[in-house]
């Protein structure tokens, strides 16, 4: 079997999001069942419980993120991706919560005003978490899990990263 280096090099690319892809999946799961938890448990608002579930998937996926989608665990720049995929993590959750909160209101309120809130409420926390999956794998790949040298010239320190 003759696999050329390039054939071998987009092998590795669409490993690399499939991957992701797979943790993020996992991600998502939290993200959407700590979000019910919190709204239908907890009682808080839909904006709060979509914020919460954010933060919660966020701690949480960390770690696969680091291990499995980009094959990471061995940079010894733990400290400064986690600083990266937390800047990463917060834009995400901006997108994540604008087109969330977006939906409910513009797209599924208007148009589905018969269907039940908990469904209205679902399928936006659904399309925003679509949105935020993209910002997410596009910043952690372009930035988090890669050396950039971004991080040291925040921080002042002369290594590269």
């Amino acid at each position: 079997m003759n696999v050329g280096i390039l054939q071998l090099d987009k092998l590795g690319r669409h490993r690399e999001f499939f991957t992701f892809f797979l943790t993020a999946v996992f991600g998502a799961s939290v993200n959407f069942f700590s979000q019910i938890f919190y709204r239908e448990s907890l009682d808080y608002s839909f904006d709060t419980s979509v914020l919460l579930g954010y933060l919660t998937a966020t701690v949480i996926s960390f770690v696969p993120t680091k291990l499995f989608a980009f094959s990471a665990k061995e940079t010894g720049n733990t400290n400064r991706e986690a600083v990266k995929f937390l800047v990463i993590a917060l834009v995400a959750w901006a997108v994540q919560y604008l087109v969330s909160v977006g939906t409910l209101r513009y797209v599924a309120n208007p148009l589905f005003p018969e269907a039940k809130v908990f469904w209205r409420e679902k399928s936006s926390h659904v399309v925003g978490m679509g949105f935020s999956f993209l910002a997410n794998y596009f910043g952690h790949k372009l930035l988090t899990f890669r050396s950039t040298g971004m991080y040291d010239r925040l921080t002042g320190n002369r290594n590269t990263d």
